[in-house]
């Protein structure tokens, strides 16, 4: 799955004390004190379950065949390459007969998510900015990950499948498959079209120049990851957990960038934006300079792919939040013209 896009889950239904309780027996996890659905849960899938031996996930009902054994290689590779917390041990029982499908249990970590008003209201100006440079090394230690070629996990083959063609032809085909899908559900204009192959064009060249292609988490956002600051309280920020790593792959990392810079620009924090991608430009200036050199070009790819996919979510869900006579292309081009120029 990886790469692909899903837009709706089976989610778990109703789940009963006592086959809860026996889910846990299965990993001698404890006699079951409570539970309950998780508030940000990957697409309905999470139960939050305290027992007299901690905390647990419990994630079930999977959207495809491998998606458990899929995260699950993923998080065990980031535990024994990178210093981030992941949840070890991710046990998985692929037994279906006792929830009616697979599912995993994993530990609870700990901190909290940036989305909770509550943890907002105790941040200040300082711990916000903190926060910002932790998010880009984190990403700048999950892109030191590196192979050979572009690719995706293959639960079957238990290996890392390079993608048919060139990463570009995957990236490139990619945003011009869900740009002409939009059109079922909006005006896609000829001028949209031409505006966006110039773009693809014009930054031909940034993905051409790398033989190697690091992991990209895919789904970098505040729902995905918890932040803590250890005792005592001078004590720098840090990531305390990461998580759902289901649409992982091996591409450019730049694409990770897209959702924490949008999001803070959706709070009306360009400061914070620019701080975060700064500081990742740093970070990866240090180690890889030809990279440093093509990122803004690769950032514009990435920001046009995102802006594609919410735009067509936009419009096929109705909840669009801009003139509703704006066409593509401008509207997409303020966005990234708005987040390119917080590089100067």
């Amino acid at each position: 799955m990886t790469t692909r896009i899903y837009f709706a889950t089976k989610g778990l239904g109703q789940i009963s004390e006592q086959d809860l309780q026996q889910a846990l027996d299965c990993f001698n996890l404890g006699a079951l004190v409570q539970f309950h659905r998780t508030a940000e849960g990957v697409m309905g899938q999470t139960l939050l379950v305290q027992t007299t031996e901690g905390e647990f996930i419990l994630k079930g009902n999977p959207l495809y065949n491998g998606q458990f054994q899929e995260e699950q290689f993923f998080v065990e590779q980031l535990a024994a390459r990178t210093t981030i917390p992941v949840p070890v041990p991710y046990q998985i029982q692929e037994d279906t007969e006792l929830l009616g499908w697979s599912y995993v249990m994993m530990p609870k970590l700990p901190g909290s998510h940036l989305y909770d008003p509550v943890f907002q209201t105790t941040l200040t100006s300082q711990d916000h900015e903190e926060i910002a440079d932790v998010l880009a090394e984190t990403l700048a230690e999950l892109h030191h990950w590196k192979v050979p070629d572009a690719g995706e996990y293959d639960p079957v083959a238990d290996k890392i499948m390079p993608f048919a063609g060139s990463y570009l032809d995957w990236l490139y085909g990619s945003i011009r498959h869900w740009l002409h899908d939009a059109e079922k559900y909006s005006v896609i204009t000829d001028d949209d079209v031409r505006w966006v192959d110039e773009q693809l064009k014009q930054s031909e060249a940034a993905f051409l120049v790398s033989s190697v292609h690091e992991f990209v988490m895919g789904d970098f956002k505040v729902e995905n990851f918890l932040v803590q600051k250890a005792d005592p309280p001078a004590s720098p920020w840090k990531i305390s957990g990461l998580f759902d790593l289901t649409t992982a792959y091996f591409g450019d990392g730049t694409a990770d960038l897209t959702k924490i810079t949008a999001r803070y620009l959706r709070e009306d924090r360009p400061d914070l934006a620019a701080r975060f991608l700064h500081h990742y430009r740093e970070k990866v200036c240090a180690d890889d300079v030809e990279k440093c050199i093509h990122f803004r070009s690769r950032l514009l790819i990435h920001l046009l792919y995102q802006r594609i996919l919410w735009w067509s979510e936009a419009k096929a869900t109705g909840q669009v939040t801009w003139e509703a006579d704006l066409s593509f292309a401008p509207w997409a081009k303020q966005y990234i013209e708005k987040v390119l120029t917080l590089l100067d």
